[in-house]
This record gives C-alpha cells, structure tokens and sequence, in this order.
C-alpha cells in the first residue's frame, strides 16, 4: 500500500495510527503543498489528503479522505478491530470522529499555524517552512480573530475530551476506537506549544499512549 501525504498533516497522521493500529506494510510519498493537486486529484477528484492507494488487485485505485481509510482498512483486516462490537457504541465513537475531524482538527490547525507564524518560528525559520505557514494561514483566513475562535472550541473539547480520557484509558467503550486514534492525531500538533503542554498534561499522555498502541513514532515535541 502508498499513503500519498503531508508530512507534517495530523490528517495524514490520523491515517498513519489506523494503518499502524493495523499493522499493515505501506509505503510513503510525500507531496509539497499546492503541487500536490496534479498527483491526487486525477486519482480521486479531490484536492485533499491523505489518499491511499491500496495497489492490490480487485480494490479500489485510491482511497481518499481518512475516515474513509478506516472504513477501508477495517474490511481489508479485521484485527485487530478498530470498530466497536457495540452498535451504539460505535456510532458514538462515530459522532466524536466526525466531531474532532469537522471541528477541532480545523481550530487545531489554525492555532498552530499561528504559534508556528509568531512565537514559534524559531521551530523552523527556514524559507521554506515560513513560506508554507505562510500559504497555509492566507488559504484557510488564519488571523488574530480567527484564532481566538478556534482556541474557544479547543477549550470546549479539552473538557468534553478530559471527562472521557481522564476517567477511563478510551473515550468510547473499554478498547480503541476510531475516535482515540483521531483525537490522538488531530490534537498531536499542540505538542509543540508550551501553553497546552502545562496545562493539559493528561491529554498528551493520552496522546503517548495511543502512538505507542499504534506503533507511530511520536509527534515533534513528545
């Protein structure tokens, strides 16, 4: 299998621990910003990543979208299983997957492109680098006011999230779930900001953990 990617993306990450949770071999091209359209979308008439492409015969050519990667690598390789035996757990886990990508994966994104624009330049202050965050905040309107925003939804995901994790070792049910390993790659860039590292200790051994069920090397700053 080829995982067509971003390599800093903590979409591309999310589909990295569901191939990993899996352990399925794969292969990994990773794509420059913009650039990428000419790969991806004559394979699957999108813009976005991550894509897989299966490269076995009689499945799909391109798989793309990460929860649809889940869906897939859960029929291509039953174990160890990603979905919930409980119906009305897994739908749970389901809302809370759709929940973190639609919503807290995007004001993740915004918060850090900001830290890594101001404060956390010195990460990387290579051209490139700064050129990309530069492309990244101008695409997706990331400013000042935009920012605060997405920093009031993370808030309200630490609490929900802190009332699930901090009480049992998943937040749906008594084993992993597609929601742990999104949660887990979608908060992973915060890692990298001082503010969240101090005050939300629990959500970034949470973090550890699921990368080490996983088999993913761990995210910058962890």
């Amino acid at each position: 299998m080829l995982l067509l990617q971003f390599s800093t993306s903590h979409y591309c990450r999310k589909a990295r621990l569901g191939l990993g949770y899996k352990q399925i071999k794969y292969k990994i091209e990773n794509l420059t910003p913009g650039l990428h359209i000419f790969r991806v979308k004559p394979l699957t008439g999108l813009k976005t990543l991550p894509v897989l492409l299966p490269e076995i015969e009689g499945e799909r050519n391109a798989i793309a979208d990460s929860t649809e990667i889940f869906k897939f690598l859960e029929t291509y390789q039953t174990e160890p299983c990603l979905f919930l035996p409980d119906h009305e757990q897994q739908t749970e886990a389901w809302m809370l997957e759709d929940w973190l990508d639609e919503s807290i994966g995007t004001a993740t994104r915004f918060v850090y492109y900001q830290f890594r624009a101001g404060e956390g330049k010195q990460i990387d202050p290579s051209l490139l680098s700064q050129t990309v965050i530069s492309v990244v905040r101008q695409q997706y309107g990331i400013n000042q006011a935009s920012v605060e925003l997405a920093q009031k939804r993370l808030a309200i995901a630490f609490d929900e999230l802190s009332i699930r994790w901090r009480k049992r070792d998943y937040l749906v049910g008594d084993r992993l779930s597609v929601a742990d390993l999104t949660a887990a790659a979608l908060l992973s860039p915060l890692s990298l900001i001082p503010h969240y590292r101090q005050e939300y200790p629990w959500l970034f051994e949470r973090i550890i953990q699921v990368h080490q069920l996983c088999y993913e090397p761990l995210p910058p700053g962890l």
